[in-house]
């Protein structure tokens, strides 16, 4: 099972829901207004903002927070905020890509050092694990959005790269480029998805022990608490039993 992905859907469904809820509004809204400010402030005609508004509105964020967001950035009484991609190795070699939007480099590359550190990893040089993802989009839908050929066949029309489905849902991945483009086409034909992002997806996975895997699910953890850290992603796999063993309540 893919660790890192496994270990976010189960810590999702349980305790601390409305603190980690409004921390993703927090972190939604950040990424709108940043959009917002750095091109046109109108939705179509700005590619970033119309990808930020999908995943706002794929995580049921309120329309109010998301129009708030927008105004925030026409007012021009924002943060300048910097995208900063921090690189590093967790417990047994697994590599881990951190995405920033901060107001002050130094705070927030303290922050990320700081908790690689204390979890028994190490940052690392940009570009030095990025080499072993790949940046694309996902976009997620429940099952009932159709059909595993269903969703296959308006996968291949919207112009997608793959497309998988199991119990759980259904997941469309496609270049970054047209990330948006797809999310729009998608949602024409199978309703508003479960979330739309982009995402850095591992080539290659590395098998970790219940060791390993407590420590690298700690880095990420602390990682995803800090208000800088946009996105986390990290290249493990454990087993079945290892996961329910360290997620159980």
């Amino acid at each position: 099972m893919a660790g890192h992905s496994a270990f976010k859907n189960i810590m999702h469904k349980k305790g601390r829901k409305d603190a980690a809820r409004a921390k993703m509004f927090a972190k939604l809204a950040r990424e709108i207004t940043v959009a917002a400010k750095s091109g046109m402030p109108d939705p179509d005609k700005n590619p970033r903002l119309r990808l930020a508004v999908q995943s706002a509105r794929a995580e049921n964020m309120p329309k109010d927070n998301i129009e708030r967001a927008i105004k925030k950035a026409i007012g021009g009484d924002t943060e300048t905020y910097e995208e900063i991609r921090y690189e590093g190795y967790a417990a047994g070699g697994v590599a881990v890509i951190a995405e920033a939007l901060t107001d002050n480099r130094n705070r927030t590359g303290g922050a990320v050092r700081a908790v690689f550190t204390k979890h028994g990893g190490n940052l690392a040089a940009t570009g030095s694990v990025a080499h072993m993802f790949q940046h694309v989009g996902e976009i997620r839908f429940k099952p009932e959005a159709g059909s595993a050929d269903a969703v296959l066949e308006a996968a291949i029309e919207a112009g997608a790269d793959d497309a998988a489905s199991d119990e759980t849902g259904h997941v469309v991945t496609c270049s970054f480029d047209q990330l948006g483009t797809v999310a729009a086409a998608l949602e024409e034909k199978l309703g508003e998805p479960q979330s739309v992002k982009a995402v850095w997806k591992p080539n290659l996975t590395t098998d970790v022990d219940e060791d390993n895997a407590q420590s690298i699910m700690k880095l990420i953890a602390a990682l995803e608490d800090d208000d800088d850290v946009q996105n986390v992603f990290a290249n493990f796999e454990v087993s079945e039993e290892v996961l329910s063993k360290l997620t159980a309540a």
